[in-house]
This record gives C-alpha cells, sequence and structure tokens, in this order.
C-alpha cells in the first residue's frame, strides 16, 4: 500500500512540476497562481497544499534536486584529470541535454536568478577543491579563475540552450573544456 502512495506522490510532484515549468516558460513566477498549476496539471488545490506551500516553495524544491542532482554528480568527479573533466562536462551536458526546457525556463528572464547564483558556487567551489590546489595558485587566484571559467561555462551553456542544442553534449563539452584549458588558443 505505501508503495501505491509514494507511487502517486511522485507523480503528482512531477505533473506539478511539469505544469509550473510549462507556466514559467510563459510568464514571470510573480505571475503565476496555484489555480493556474493546478488546472494545467489536473490536481485539485488542496493537493497541491499537501506537497507544497506555495508556488515558490515549488520552484525553490525544483532548484534544490537540481542542485542536489549537480553537487552529487560533481563530487563523484576529480577534476584534476583532463579526461575526467571532459568526461563530467560531457555527463553534465547531457543531463542538461534531458532536462533542456527546464533549464532554459529555469535560466531565462522567467527564472529565479539565485538559481544561476546557486550554479555558479556549486561549480567553482568544486573548480576551487579539484584544480586550484593542484595548479598552485593562491586562494584569490583560485577564486578569481574559477569565476572567469565558470561564469563563461555558463553563458556558453546558456546560449547553446537557446540556440536549441545545435552541438551535440560531446562537441560542447570538448569546447568548454578547451576555451578553459587554452583560452582563445583553441581557436587558432
Amino acid at each position: 500500500m505505501s508503495e501505491k502512495l509514494d507511487r502517486r506522490k511522485k507523480y503528482t510532484r512531477k505533473v506539478l512540476k511539469e505544469s509550473f515549468i510549462s507556466l514559467l516558460a510563459e510568464k514571470p513566477i510573480a505571475s503565476i497562481t496555484v489555480k493556474e498549476i493546478c488546472e494545467i496539471a489536473d490536481i485539485n488545490r488542496s493537493t497541491f497544499y499537501t506537497h507544497y506551500s506555495d508556488h515558490y516553495d515549488l520552484m525553490e524544491k525544483i532548484e534544490e534536486e537540481i542542485i542536489e542532482d549537480l553537487s552529487e554528480y560533481l563530487n563523484s568527479y576529480s577534476f584534476t584529470i583532463d579526461e575526467e573533466s571532459l568526461q563530467m562536462t560531457q555527463k553534465l551536458l547531457e543531463y542538461i541535454t534531458r532536462n533542456q526546457f527546464m533549464f532554459q525556463t529555469l535560466l531565462s528572464k522567467n527564472g529565479d536568478p539565485t538559481f544561476e547564483e546557486r550554479l555558479m558556487e556549486i561549480a567553482q567551489s568544486f573548480m576551487i577543491k579539484n584544480w586550484g590546489s593542484a595548479n598552485q595558485l593562491d586562494e584569490q587566484q583560485s577564486r578569481y579563475f574559477s569565476t572567469f571559467v565558470v561564469s563563461g561555462a555558463i553563458n556558453v551553456i546558456k546560449d547553446w540552450i537557446e540556440g536549441n542544442m545545435g552541438k551535440s553534449p560531446e562537441e560542447m563539452a570538448v569546447m568548454i573544456n578547451h576555451f578553459a584549458n587554452y583560452g582563445v588558443s583553441y581557436l587558432e
């Protein structure tokens, strides 16, 4: 019986998330109502409130889930080895590809600006931990370098998503890693 309830809860949350993201793609969160989310999800409002306190809570839970997935994923790799760095970047891009609409929406003007900041913080701390000390950079240099690389990578990824992912995750991973490691000499 509890397995059936768990499946039902998962399904309800999934439908609510999808409905919310589809609305967020069209308009800012301040213009979205719980009533609209429930109508699209075909779920009554009392069910919504058993899972989330409001639509801002729903958005926060979606973002937390993504942040947790990415953190877990990043921490399963060691960034000091070039090949592993490339594989990690490719796997992250594959994750983004599988969730393209969600990332496209959350990183859009209607999304929460703190989401992008949280993504940057995770990537920067990971990079500092795994790359800075290996390359004998002091703390300040590591912070600046990671800011430079991560903000560039995030903006390249945003552009890639907006351009309907014209290149494969593998091609993008190679490009991003080359830009990060060799800068413009990659283009020569």
